[in-house]
């Protein structure tokens, strides 16, 4: 069985498109742009872009359509899928699709925004101080218990077994 799942990383050309089919069923549709990075002699440029059809369906449409916006940056993981159909002048045109299992927001530069559905700068934020722990109380332990039976193995001989004098083990 042959599967023919991509994952694309780019940004949003438009905002989403939100409709409903006869039935009822929402589907959102948007288009991707997908940058090359290509290394010439004068370091990285920006190779050409590749533009993608994205549909979404159901709930996640939905969500979709009111998360995402023109210019933001996601990750889309789907199915490519294969159109064709013929224009009112008898051209026969056919394109690529694809039908998005998930979409979610690329943080790779900068963190989402709330509500906005765009990443916004990174702005650099102190850590907060961690409280200190207060210390667990100890109770004193009696001179006689002391390398015996606390779980410390250190400067013992190792525990014998009790059939045939064998050690242990552990």
């Amino acid at each position: 069985m042959s599967d023919n799942q991509v994952t694309l990383t780019g940004n949003l050309t438009d905002d989403p498109e939100l409709r409903f089919t006869p039935n009822g069923v929402a589907v959102a549709n948007f288009r991707l742009a997908v940058d090359q990075r290509v290394w010439d002699t004068d370091g990285w440029k920006d190779g050409e872009s590749s533009y993608f059809r994205v549909n979404v369906w159901r709930d996640q449409a939905e969500h979709v359509s009111r998360s995402l916006h023109k210019g933001a940056r996601c990750v889309v993981v789907g199915r490519l899928k294969s159109r064709s159909w013929e224009t009112p002048e008898g051209q026969r045109r056919s394109a690529v699709e694809v039908d998005a299992e998930e979409v979610g927001m690329s943080i790779r530069f900068g963190p989402v925004a709330a509500g906005t559905g765009a990443a916004e700068p990174a702005v650099a934020r102190p850590a907060p101080e961690p409280e200190p722990e207060p210390e667990p109380e100890r109770a004193p332990v009696p001179a006689a218990a002391k390398g015996a039976g606390n779980g410390s193995r250190r400067g013992r001989q190792p525990a014998k077994a009790s059939a045939g004098g064998r050690e242990a083990p552990f």
